[in-house]
């Protein structure tokens, strides 16, 4: 008698998937069946049969024209920058503000076989990514009197590793209550040719994290989005760990958003080169979107505003405000994000039994983005930032020109330099610097803690 998981398989064409059954232990089994139950054939199926039904960005992309903006040079904005920081530092005292960090990577690019928030960035202190942002998280509690809660999102290959982490060092002071930590979803990879589900092994099915926009049904179902709803939180800064310089729930951008009566706002950077290699934000019939620079036609990439400048400017750093009314309308939207589909070179374990290690794309993976969220908000905007001083992604191996390690070292001492310069504090070129968000969140408060004329000869951690 055929057994109800052999019934569903065989109702699917998959029945490959428990070709090494017998070999498995009941523990085994039951993880391999865990996760052949988990999958959504009928999706599965559905997306793959649609693979090829990609809806033309290029034509999309020719409508494409600068997005509402708030730009550094204040040309044009509806708020000043003053306005925009005092009705943010409202929302901050009011403790309406949450904060999502989206953490489920690895630093195996870095050569750091851990979770990518543990790896250790700071330019004298060490500290690693996760302390950089909990201690600014802190800062701004103790700043505006009232918590700021973090909903940290994992992934299957961070989560154990990150709780304990964040364990062992107590948080870094963060209160128990203010810390929610929950694992993204995932998604099965599939053959390119024929559309079945590939092994990774005989009891597991290839799996990849399902993208940050899994953050959406994430929040839901861990109970995060129900979490902010019940403190009265209306407004979450969203960012991704590996970027330090990240200026966490700042006032400003919160205030623009507020301001604007934006649903979604981001964060972007005036792109140096037409081609640059990140997702331009463009306004199309009215609606925000991204679209990144593999899908931006060259011709539209170039041209020109009247003043000379690039018209499609804006470059996006994955850095947003949403609001939690509009997450909680469209987590009931089964069309709030739509699955893209990358070819990608899967290993797998072949019907001997021996595990392949493709040379050339042979699976299809799909993923969601975030930033996808940005057509169905109503008021969407973007705010210009200053990439020197909130911008410093740690992405690349040492050896690249940017996004390396000591790269991003580099961005973090200048910045530190500055605001210590500024406070008067003479530093000695080429030193490094760093400061504690626990003595300073920016040059302001820094000023009211140094004496002026103070000198800097030697690599010097300021601390509390």
């Amino acid at each position: 008698m055929k057994s109800s998981l052999e019934t569903l398989l065989e109702m699917h064409d998959q029945m490959h998937l428990i070709a090494f059954w017998n070999q498995l232990n009941a523990s085994r089994q039951a993880t391999l069946e865990a996760e052949i139950r988990a999958i959504d054939f009928e999706r599965i199926a559905r997306l793959y049969q649609q693979r090829d039904a990609l809806s033309d960005l290029g034509a999309m992309a020719k409508r494409s024209r600068p997005p509402a903006a708030f730009r550094l040079n204040g040309q044009g904005n509806r708020f000043s920058a003053d306005e925009a920081r005092q009705r943010g530092i409202e929302a901050l005292r009011d403790g309406r503000v949450g904060v999502i960090l989206v953490a489920g990577g690895q630093g195996t690019r870095l050569g750091f076989n851990h979770p990518k928030g543990m790896f250790p960035i700071g330019p004298v202190s060490g500290k690693s990514l996760f302390q950089f942002h909990i201690e600014k998280m802190l800062a701004a509690a103790r700043r505006y009197g009232k918590p700021v809660p973090l909903y940290l999102m994992t992934s299957p290959v961070t989560h154990d590793e990150t709780v304990d982490f964040l364990a062992r060092h107590d948080r870094f002071g963060l209160p128990e209550r203010d810390l929610r930590v929950f694992c993204q979803g995932t998604m099965p990879a599939v053959d390119a040719t024929t559309g079945k589900l590939l092994l990774d092994g005989p009891e597991h099915l290839a799996l990849s994290p399902d993208g940050h926009g899994g953050t959406l049904a994430a929040l839901v179902r861990g109970g995060s989005l129900a979490d902010a709803q019940s403190r009265g939180i209306e407004q979450l800064f969203y960012f991704q760990v590996d970027n330090p310089l990240v200026d966490i729930a700042g006032p400003e951008f919160l205030g623009y958003h507020l301001l604007a009566g934006s649903e979604a706002s981001s964060q972007v950077i005036a792109k140096r080169d037409p081609l640059e290699r990140v997702g331009n934000v463009v306004d199309i019939d009215g609606r925000l979107h991204v679209i990144e620079y593999s899908d931006l036609p060259d011709d539209v990439a170039r041209r020109r505003a009247a003043d000379g400048s690039l018209e499609i400017w804006a470059g996006s750093i994955a850095v947003h405000v949403f609001d939690v009314a509009f997450l909680d309308r469209m987590a009931h939207r089964a069309d709030a994000l739509p699955f893209h589909i990358a070819k990608k070179k899967v290993p797998y374990v072949d019907a001997s039994g021996k595990r392949i290690e493709p040379d050339a794309p042979n699976a299809i993976k799909f993923e969601r983005f975030i930033f996808d969220l940005l057509p169905s908000a109503e008021n969407a905007i973007v705010v210009e930032v200053d990439p020197a001083r909130a911008f410093a992604p740690l992405k690349n191996a040492p050896g690249a020109a940017t996004d390396t390690p000591d790269w991003v070292r580099a961005q973090l001492v200048a910045e530190h330099a500055r605001w210590l310069r500024a406070a008067g504090v003479e530093v000695r070129e080429g030193v490094p610097v760093e400061i504690s968000p626990l003595l300073a969140l920016d040059p302001e408060e820094l000023a009211g803690r140094l004496l002026r004329g103070t000198r800097v000869l030697e690599p010097t951690y300021f601390t509390p």
